[in-house]
């Protein structure tokens, strides 16, 4: 990929979609883990004071990212995990979660499978960054590595920053 912090991401998301230099898009989705736990860089950008507990996301992340290159590898090479990935035919159906089936923007969440079948239904009650209320009838369509624990659920947001992502709950 011709963006470093682009691929990063995309370890992160476990799955996504490709421009190729021909235009092509491809997708991609999660095969496997190389065994070493998620460390979230997010957490060591909070913790040497670089951003603010209250201001970590995903895109203050990257911005961090963009605006320190010297030390975006250093910042990245924090997380030891690396995720492989095979090429998917959901291009047009978007990213699949574990269930197989296709994630579905705001109602799919990940969870932590070994607290909460894959497949349950849950309502989701509480704040997001900005104060706002989320309430809503999600279900329970993925895992991820980072996800662990009985409160604990992250959602599906297709399209956030021209790209789909994750959200924690």
């Amino acid at each position: 990929m011709d963006d470093p912090n682009a691929a990063f991401f995309l370890h992160i998301q476990g799955s996504g979609v490709v421009q190729l230099d021909t235009g092509e898009l491809v997708a991609v989705g999660y095969k496997d883990q190389n065994g070493h736990a998620y460390k979230p860089i997010g957490r060591v950008l909070i913790e040497t004071g670089e951003i603010a507990k209250e201001n970590i996301s995903l895109d203050s992340i990257n911005r961090w990212l963009e605006a320190h290159p010297e030390r975006a590898d250093w910042l990245k090479n924090q997380n030891p995990s690396y995720v492989f990935f095979y090429l998917s035919d959901t291009v047009e159906s978007g990213p699949r979660g574990s269930l197989n089936v296709p994630l579905t923007n705001e109602r799919s969440v990940a969870v932590d499978r070994k607290i909460i079948p894959l497949g349950t239904p849950l309502w989701l009650n509480t704040t997001l960054f900005d104060d706002s209320t989320y309430q809503r009838l999600v279900l329970a369509q993925d895992t991820g590595g980072a996800i662990k624990g009985p409160v604990r659920a992250d959602v599906f947001l297709a399209g956030v920053s021209g790209r789909n992502s994750w959200r924690a709950i």
